[in-house]
């Protein structure tokens, strides 16, 4: 066996000497989540001076993301594929873009029209073999590692090691960067009477040996503690949190029903507690792939009794969901959700689902409206949702009219906003007076 252990001490150079290694004019592509190379997007910051007219994209991440500062404009532009909390402002300030894109297909972006010429990752420790791992996130970063000119790597030792499409060899990257910090632990939020009843709901419609999706927050957390009387259920999803776990510790999780990938737990990327990260780490039954596997509509259909659960910010009268705006600045992104829900209609005996609370703002907005305000962009069409629930109950809107859709959504608005939204829906002759 060839040793490859002197070609990782080669490689190995601090921070500031691995940025120095970046060209201007390059795009640099940053790993996803909680596996965000903290240290490296600090030094690319820092010690980037001889950078300009860089791109920098990513998905989702957790840090403080000082790239998109006005003081970087001239080295730096950031392109969105999903809005967190820490570049919504440059975003909505046209110091950074965003581009609407389907989660699924990112990683086929990234290898037919939008190279990656550096990618910054964060990897578990190499095996004895020189195999490290992309841990808590495959998501689109595998598409980008297996296309970038370069690849530098932070090799954390809190980075769990991770079964599936995750490794990355010694050889395939360009510069080591030895750091030993905990990833980011998410909060386990707390579970009001609205996310009970809504999960009590949702459970209603998830079947024995069903297959879930699901993402992260409350709604997710409140279905998932319904579950604990359900048998054989399995997972495919984009991600989950620490709310599967004692699911399949107790048995409830094993993936015997599931008719693709039968006993495993199928996902893209975590985000959670620092048990979880314990929990997956070299765990055989949970396998990470790569976004344009797990949010292939075509592969989710494969799963009988597919059941996707996916929030929103608004639903109108008619079945469109508002998910990426709010008073028409941009919020999120489209991430996974039409990838699953389309996904799921097309699984035999799927049920894709759209679970919102009926209010926001402390029960002053009705988040069943008339019409989506102006500026809304609508992610999920009217053609595709299947099942809204409120913590009022199931609206079924697959198959039946505007009128019938009119009448099943009002019922499972909240009650203080009912009479309004009839007069609305009979001003637009939606429903009769």
């Amino acid at each position: 066996m060839i040793d490859w252990k002197p070609r990782y001490e080669a490689k190995r150079c601090t921070a500031a000497d691995a940025i120095k290694r970046i060209r201007p004019r390059q795009r640099i592509l940053i790993g996803s989540g909680v596996g965000e190379p903290e240290h490296l997007v600090q030094a690319l910051c820092q010690e980037g001076g001889h950078l300009y007219d860089n791109e920098i994209v990513h998905l989702l991440t957790l840090g403080s993301a000082p790239y998109v500062a006005p003081e970087f404009a001239g080295r730096f532009r950031h392109l969105a594929f999903f809005i967190g909390a820490n570049v919504r402002e440059a975003v909505n300030t046209c110091r950074a873009d965003f581009m609407p894109v389907f989660l699924g297909e990112i990683p086929r972006l990234i290898r037919t029209q939008l190279p990656i010429d550096v990618a910054l990752i964060q990897v578990s420790p190499p095996d004895e073999h020189g195999f490290m791992t992309l841990g808590v996130s495959v998501d689109i970063v595998r598409s980008a590692v297996d296309t970038a000119d370069m690849v530098i790597a932070e090799v954390n030792p809190n980075m769990p090691r991770t079964w599936g499409d995750t490794t990355v060899h010694v050889d395939d990257v360009g510069c080591i960067i030895e750091v030993d910090y905990k990833l980011p632990s998410l909060p386990i939020p707390e579970l009001g009477d609205v996310e009970r009843s809504i999960g009590r709901h949702v459970a209603s419609l998830i079947p024995d040996g069903a297959t879930l999706q699901m993402g992260i927050g409350r709604i997710p957390d409140a279905v998932l503690k319904e579950l604990g009387n359900h048998h054989d259920l399995g997972i495919h999803t984009e991600m989950f949190s620490d709310g599967v776990i004692d699911l399949v510790d107790g048995g409830v999780i094993n993936g015997r029903a599931k008719t693709y990938k039968t006993g495993k737990i199928v996902t893209s990327f975590v985000m959670g507690s620092q048990r979880l990260y314990d929990w997956i780490h070299d765990h055989p039954s949970v396998e990470f792939r790569p976004s344009d596997y797990t949010n292939d509509p075509f592969l989710i259909a494969r799963h009988d009794r597919m059941v996707a659960i996916n929030s929103a910010i608004a639903v109108d009268l008619t079945g469109q969901v508002q998910s990426d705006t709010i008073g028409g600045m941009f919020y999120s992104g489209i991430g996974g959700q039409v990838d699953f829900i389309r996904g799921a209609a097309r699984s035999k005996g799927g049920r894709p689902i759209i679970a919102i609370p009926a209010t926001a703002k402390r029960g002053t907005v009705s988040r069943i409206q008339p019409t989506l305000e102006q500026g809304s962009g609508v992610v999920t069409s009217r053609g595709d949702v299947q099942y809204v629930v409120t913590e009022f109950g199931v609206a079924k809107l697959w198959g039946k009219s505007v009128r019938q859709r009119t009448e099943a959504l009002i019922a499972v608005a909240h009650p203080d906003f009912r009479e309004e939204l009839r007069a609305q829906a009979a001003q637009r002759r939606y429903i009769l007076t």
